[in-house]
């Protein structure tokens, strides 16, 4: 007999929280993700959720704020296959990746039977939009209850928050980039009272057209860094973060047994 989400929910909660680099990453399948944020939608909790790859962690080695950010959020999901063998490296169970564009496909999945009520903020203008067409075509029956672009000056906060309240979602996606989107979410989150907030990067784009995922075998080599790399020359600065935080880990790890501690 298949496991329900509160079957699923019971054993998630049992897990393990793995500390990479000061970053506290949960040790869960894709399954136990979905399952926790419908918990999470269903006790109208209020809580954010984050998808933590290899340069999400790296910046948040020297941005205090982001670190402290993550560590507080409800759920931290191993969203890069670093972020997998890191745990991994350091001696702890991460059972698989989770990535933050395919947990967004699954709650968007779940959403119609559910009685979900999604909201989507972020991206360019039109992309929120176009993801939106995409999403209705792909799950029927979904509720998309507003749409906002991610282009807006600090005094336009108090214009969207009062826009995303009176939609009243029940799950609000923020694409606005790392770390902009968990620190926008962490400063709302009370005053927008939405059960659950997940900061999703590029997911609007590429549910829009506007950004090629990596081919499938190239997800299962563990190369979608380097795809990305290839597709956006802009991004090459900011993917050497992956050998860094390879380095560093090990350096960590090290450090660690020289010094006879636990990792």
């Amino acid at each position: 007999m298949a496991l329900s989400f509160h079957d699923i929910w019971r054993e998630y909660s049992l897990s393990e929280r793995v500390n990479i680099l000061g970053v506290h990453v949960d040790a869960v399948t894709m399954a136990e993700a979905v399952a926790a944020v419908c918990s999470y939608m269903d006790e109208r909790a209020v809580v954010m959720i984050a998808t933590a790859n290899a340069e999400m962690i790296m910046r948040a080695t020297h941005d205090p704020e982001l670190c402290d950010i993550l560590n507080a959020a409800a759920l931290v999901v191993a969203d890069g296959a670093g972020t997998v063998w890191a745990a991994r490296h350091l001696g702890h169970r991460m059972p698989e990746r989770v990535a933050g564009y395919d947990l967004t496909q699954e709650l968007l999945r779940a959403a119609p039977a559910e009685g979900r009520r999604i909201y989507f903020f972020g991206s360019a203008p039109g992309v929120a939009e176009k993801a939106k067409e995409k999403a209705e075509q792909l799950y029927p029956g979904i509720e998309i209850v507003g749409v906002r672009d991610g282009y807006f000056k600090p005094e336009d906060n108090a214009a969207i928050i009062a826009e995303i309240k009176a939609a009243k979602p029940d799950l609000l996606l923020v694409a606005l980039g790392v770390p902009k989107q968990e620190k926008w979410i962490a400063a709302h989150l009370a005053e927008l009272g939405v059960p659950v907030a997940i900061g999703v990067g590029g997911t609007l784009d590429v549910m829009a057209g506007v950004m090629k995922r990596a081919p499938r075998w190239m997800q299962k080599a563990k190369l979608e860094w380097l795809f990305r790399g290839a597709l956006q020359p802009k991004r090459a600065g900011r993917l050497m973060a992956l050998p860094r935080f390879v380095c560093k880990v090990m350096a960590y790890k090290k450090s660690r047994q020289r010094n006879g501690a636990r990792l």
